[in-house]
């Protein structure tokens, strides 16, 4: 039996500054966070996002260090989310990443943020060789993994889900994060508004229901009526697509993950496709479902038994990074 491992992961992407430590056994050990919170009607600035990471790091990490019951030494690598996500975020969750790596003399792990939230679901659900959905507020994307690479079956063509609810959410001056409010409101309407329903091939595209969503407001439209339409199209949407591509594909496990997946309507349509195909299906831990250090952590273990790790000095952020472009040798 090989070396146990411990790893400190940090995620750094968008409005979560968090610290884990996780073992090779996949024991998470600790998991703290804190998330920048913006003003109701405002958007997530990165600068501000920034500003509060650099703020709160310090007391994360040694949050974290004191939960796990780990002391700094214990460490064998330190793994940090470099992309995608908003650039300034990532820059100060990457400077945070080098000092700790360059202080213990540790190997640093990139590791993209899709893979982490794709990584963390695998480890919570046991599911080996799943089609996957990741919906948030920085993804929605249908991929499956062959030959040591994540491949995209559809993906949103303009904004995501997440941003999708958030947007909307600003625009109606409902609290964030805006996919629970839109949850929470859904849940009380009843009567169905005709929105654009928009799949492109196998891909999404939400502006069109956005503009149209916003518009419906602002003609007094009941919100609870508006919500319940709005994800009833939108998961439609994704609810097609996804079933395309699990006969496409032929697997047998469906997973979903990302912060979205804790919408009970989504999981209640992602079951039902995933039965007629006679597939295993799952969701990702509530606990893991947001932005987190133990996505990235558990993902950096994976990276470094496979050999992938970066020199402090070619440790750059990549805020477009795209998911098929990364090699993932720990699947086949």
């Amino acid at each position: 039996m090989s070396e146990s491992i411990l790893c400190l992961g940090i995620e750094c992407t968008a409005h979560t500054f968090g610290v884990s430590i996780v073992s090779s056994e996949g024991e998470i050990l600790s998991d703290v966070r804190d998330a920048y919170v913006p003003p109701i009607g405002k958007g997530i600035h990165p600068r501000e996002a920034a500003q509060h990471h650099s703020q709160v790091c310090a007391g994360v990490v040694e949050r974290s260090f004191k939960v796990a019951k780990k002391k700094p030494s214990e460490i064998d690598a330190v793994a940090v989310s470099l992309g995608p996500g908003l650039g300034p975020a990532l820059r100060t969750g990457a400077t945070v990443a080098r000092g700790i790596a360059a202080i213990l003399d540790r190997p640093l792990v990139p590791v993209h943020h899709a893979i982490g939230h794709i990584e963390i679901a695998a480890l919570t659900t046991g599911l080996s060789d799943p089609l996957v959905l990741l919906v948030s507020g920085g993804h929605t994307a249908i991929a499956a993994c062959a030959k040591g690479r994540w491949r995209i079956f559809g993906e949103t063509e303009d904004i995501t889900i997440g941003n999708l609810f958030d947007m909307f959410s600003r625009a109606a001056m409902l609290p964030p994060p805006g996919g629970a409010s839109v949850e929470r409101l859904a849940e009380k309407g009843a009567t169905y508004i005709d929105l654009p329903y928009t799949v492109k091939g196998n891909d999404v595209s939400y502006s069109g229901l956005l503009t149209a969503s916003i518009k419906k407001f602002e003609e007094r439209t009941p919100i609870e009526d508006l919500c319940f339409s709005l994800q009833e199209v939108s998961f439609s949407m994704l609810t097609e697509a996804t079933e395309r591509s699990l006969a496409h594909t032929e697997k047998k496990e469906l997973l979903l993950t990302g912060g979205v997946a804790a919408n009970v309507r989504l999981q209640h349509m992602m079951r039902i496709i995933a039965e007629e195909h006679d597939a295993k299906f799952r969701v990702v831990d509530t606990r893991y479902s947001g932005d987190c250090g133990a996505q990235i952590a558990w993902t950096g273990i994976l990276a470094y038994r496979s050999g992938v790790q970066v020199e402090v000095e070619k440790s750059l952020v990549k805020p477009r990074w795209r998911l098929d472009e990364v090699q993932v040798p720990w699947r086949p």
